[in-house]
């Protein structure tokens, strides 16, 4: 397909204004004025209509194919979340109006809805008080060992480490890292989950907290969550939860019941907007009561005549950690989502989650090589095999192959602890006749990579890119248009 650029034609235009018979009362400096007009493209409205409809029909995502992207929970979101974000009455609201004078008035329906998705939160997790400004799961992570350093020094405590297990997502030692921590992983054990003992010999004074995917990233639930936690607690350090899977555990289980102090959620997954393509995201991080003090500000609260207000007066917050309130809209989906579908709804979720995953799993554990035994979560990793391995086909062909088949490919590669990992997460939005169209596929990638490899290998066919060399492509990335 043609750029536009390509496409452009000297002269031709989608509007043409007349000159303006009123004298202009703007004035620029001549030195910020360009010499010659911006080369962009001169297309006609048609010739742009037809080129961005056509861009379009490229796209690949949710609502288009399956993507069983791992970990990422990519899921169809009901339009009704969609609609109801756009209304007039929230999307145009002013951020600054509820610091104006009348503009408390004008916005109780924003605070009430951001105070009420505070309330529907803690009761999902657990925890004693949320706040809405993170705008992506790894500022929700950042947020929430901001709160455990300003915990610890508010104590007068010495803490230096904060402790990871090995199959973490990568963001959770950044976010460790970034707030001053040094970072120690805990190995996992032959079950794939993290070594209690390890643990236990890694525990000093100096442990500011751990941070724990549950379930984790092999899609396991951690039997001994309880004792880690409790653990942790010994040494007067916090346990973190990193939201990013409880589309597995959403109405059965509450991460503050385990024993978590600090939890992050990422609306975007679990919580009906739209997950990919650089955003949008909201990240709420939830605490325990003794830590609710160093929330950020500000915090919505309920006045006595029942309207709504900011509160700023909190010393021990950890401050502004994002402009305003957050992504308004995208906690705005979240809780319209969470009242269409309610308690029995939610945990249906984990349910058909948890179900679609088990149901790939048992389907193809014959044919790939399951990085763990018995039942899974809301996701399954599994590995080629040995011969296929020794065919020279390794997860990316796999992955790749998947393209031309019309189903986007899992996460690969990831998590790092096992090798050649295919990491499935079909979601609870996903039909068996779906699910059944991708295990066939599967199944036959499998057989073809042992009767005919090569055909793998050069895979995707139907694309406009096919094999680039990823690594070249990265290193020396070249996407200018310099003409003809």
């Amino acid at each position: 397909m043609k750029l536009a650029f390509e496409k452009s034609v000297e002269g031709r235009r989608a509007v043409r204004i007349d000159s303006s018979d009123v004298p202009s009362r703007i004035s620029f400096k001549k030195e910020f004025l360009r010499e010659t007009p911006a080369p962009l493209p001169e297309l006609s409205e048609l010739d742009v209509v037809r080129h961005f409809t056509a861009l379009s029909r490229m796209n690949f995502g949710v609502d288009t194919n399956f993507y069983p992207l791992g970990s990422c929970t990519m899921k169809y979101n009901p339009k009704v979340c969609e609609r109801i974000a756009s209304y007039p009455g929230f999307a145009h609201l002013h951020p600054l109006l509820p610091q104006l004078r009348m503009g408390g008035m004008l916005t109780q329906g924003a605070l009430q809805i951001l105070y009420e998705t505070d309330l529907l939160l803690r009761e999902i997790t657990g925890m004693a008080g949320f706040t809405m400004q993170p705008m992506a799961g790894a500022h929700g992570e950042l947020t929430g060992i901001m709160i455990m350093a300003a915990y610890h020094r508010d104590k007068g405590n010495k803490k230096t480490i904060v402790l990871i297990p090995d199959s973490a997502h990568g963001t959770n030692p950044a976010s460790a890292a970034i707030a001053g921590y040094k970072v120690q992983a805990v190995p996992s054990n032959e079950k794939g989950v993290m070594d209690v003992d390890a643990l236990k010999t890694m525990l000093s004074d100096e442990v500011a907290g751990l941070m724990l995917t549950c379930p984790n990233t092999l899609g396991l639930f951690n039997p001994h969550i309880k004792e880690i936690c409790d653990l942790v607690h010994s040494v007067d350090g916090l346990a973190y939860y990193d939201g990013a899977n409880l589309n597995a555990i959403i109405g059965k289980a509450r991460p503050g019941d385990f024993g978590f102090d600090i939890v992050h959620l990422n609306l975007h997954k679990t919580f009906a907007t739209p997950h990919g393509g650089g955003g949008p995201g909201a990240g709420p991080v939830g605490v325990t009561q003794r830590l609710v003090d160093y929330l950020p500000v500000s915090i919505v609260v309920k006045r006595n005549d029942g309207t709504f207000a900011l509160e700023y007066d909190r010393p021990k917050s950890i401050g502004y950690i994002a402009p305003f309130y957050g992504n308004f809209a995208v906690v705005l989906r979240a809780y319209v989502y969470m009242l269409m579908l309610g308690k029995q709804g939610l945990a249906q979720v984990a349910e058909n989650a948890v179900l679609n995953a088990n149901y790939v799993r048992e389907k193809l554990k014959d044919y790939y090589k399951s990085a763990s035994n018995g039942v899974c979560k809301h996701e399954c990793v599994f590995s080629p095999t040995k011969e296929m391995l020794d065919n020279g086909v390794h997860a990316i062909d796999i992955a790749k192959a998947l393209i031309d088949r019309g189903f986007h490919p899992p996460t690969v590669y990831f998590p790092t602890i096992v090798k050649e990992a295919m990491m499935i997460e079909p979601t609870e939005t996903e039909s068996k006749e779906t699910l059944d169209e991708f295990i066939a596929v599967m199944i036959e990638i499998a057989k073809l990579a042992k009767t005919n490899p090569d055909e793998l290998k050069k895979a995707p066919v139907t694309t406009p890119v096919s094999r680039p060399d990823e690594t070249a492509a990265a290193k020396n990335l070249d996407i200018a248009y310099l003409g003809d």
